[in-house]
């Protein structure tokens, strides 16, 4: 647990001491990303079930490959029926690799090469925005690897929203979708750059997402949706159980919204300003609206970046450390710690760390006792 608490006083220590002169260095980002995909990327399949599915949906790819098979006949072809970009990227990595581990380490890298990109192109103070992404979406990036894979991916789409190029926005959200399904709600991105709507418009939509929340409808529709695979499906009762409490999207939507309106008028009325802020609030309004579904509100990573770029650029001024500076450090420091702490920590999916380096299992190691499909693993890390 004392890594994770090391990392977190790093990003604290950050978003307070590095001068304001410095919040854009590149320097500085490319090393804590890269600290973070290899930190993640060598785990031992921390975070959960869905690193053993990714695995072995993998080594059965690399298996039909190297016996000369066809490798339209592995499993991951019928599973991903309408998302085959993610199953010939297994086949690409296929030919690099058959170890599941550095298949894994291949995609974390991936992904945080991608955010990287984003970060560079959207925000405007870089220790701050870290410090939103530790308590956001970190831990994420240990399971989530397909879902991130498109959210990184569809977050290139950005600026041809706001340049006006719709062939290729269409293109790059078409690619995220074949990676996962869900990159499709970035479609309405491409009309988000036109206006910014009033702060009386903004709050009457939230508390119409709220209602239409509460009914429980979207998230029964999501539900039924998702429940399309009965591989996928074995896990959802793990996955339920490990994302939080649903009151906590109604406590995150609120608290942003309320940074984001209180400093509106600071936001530039320009195409590329207005379409990450309209992607802020459509993040918070997505909370709202999937209040009733845990997993529904992971639609919304693929609006994180507008609140991350808005947040950066409306909250830091001359005086560095402000109260909204504080107050956002501080729950992001919260939404860290409830996931370290209170969620995925004491379900043991995290801690103690172990990397893929060692041979040998973490003792108490349900998740392995439940889900590992190849015991050779155990013996020998690299023995594919």
């Amino acid at each position: 647990m004392y890594i994770y608490l090391l990392i977190l006083a790093f990003a604290i220590v950050c978003s307070f001491f590095i001068k304001k002169g410095e919040a854009k260095s590149s320097a500085l980002l490319v090393l804590w990303f890269g600290v973070l995909a290899l930190f993640v990327g060598f785990s031992d399949m921390l975070g959960g079930y869905d690193r053993y599915i990714y695995g072995e949906l993998f080594d059965e790819v690399a298996d039909v490959r190297l016996a000369g098979g066809d490798v339209k006949t592995a499993y991951i072809f019928e599973l991903y029926a309408s998302e085959w970009g993610f199953s010939w990227l297994n086949v690409g990595i296929s030919y690099i690799t058959a170890n599941r581990y550095i298949f894994i380490l291949i995609l974390t890298i991936a992904i945080y090469v991608l955010l990287f990109i984003s970060f560079i192109r959207y925000v405007d103070n870089y220790p701050f925005a870290i410090m939103l992404f530790m308590g956001l979406i970190f831990f994420f990036t240990f399971t989530y690897l397909r879902q991130l894979l498109g959210v990184g991916i569809g977050w290139l789409s950005i600026t041809y929203a706001y340049k006006r190029k719709l062939l290729k926005f269409l293109a790059v959200v078409l690619l995220a979708t074949l990676i996962h399904n869900s990159g499709i709600i970035l479609l309405p991105v491409y009309f988000l750059a036109k206006k910014q709507f009033s702060k009386t418009t903004v709050v009457w939509v939230m508390l119409f997402c709220l209602i239409i929340g509460v009914t429980g409808i979207p998230s029964t529709l999501f539900d039924l949706y998702g429940s399309v695979s009965d591989m996928e499906g074995r896990g959802q009762q793990y996955a339920e159980n490990e994302v939080g409490f649903k009151v906590e999207y109604i406590l995150e939507a609120f608290f942003f919204l309320y940074f984001i309106l209180r400093n509106y008028e600071k936001i530039p009325n320009t195409p590329s300003k207005t379409i990450l802020l309209n992607m802020a609030l459509a993040f918070c309004a997505i909370l709202l609206i999937f209040i009733k579904s845990l997993n529904g509100g992971r639609l919304g990573w693929y609006y994180l970046i507008g609140l991350i770029s808005t947040l950066s650029l409306i909250v830091p001024n001359a005086k560095r450390i402000t109260s909204q500076y504080l107050a956002l450090v501080v729950f992001s420091c919260f939404l860290y710690l409830r996931i370290l702490l209170f969620s995925w920590g004491p379900l043991g999916t995290l801690y103690p760390y172990k990397s893929f380096f060692t041979n040998g299992v973490r003792k108490g190691d349900w998740v392995h006792d439940k889900w590992e499909y190849d015991l050779d693993y155990d013996i020998d890390k690299f023995h594919r």
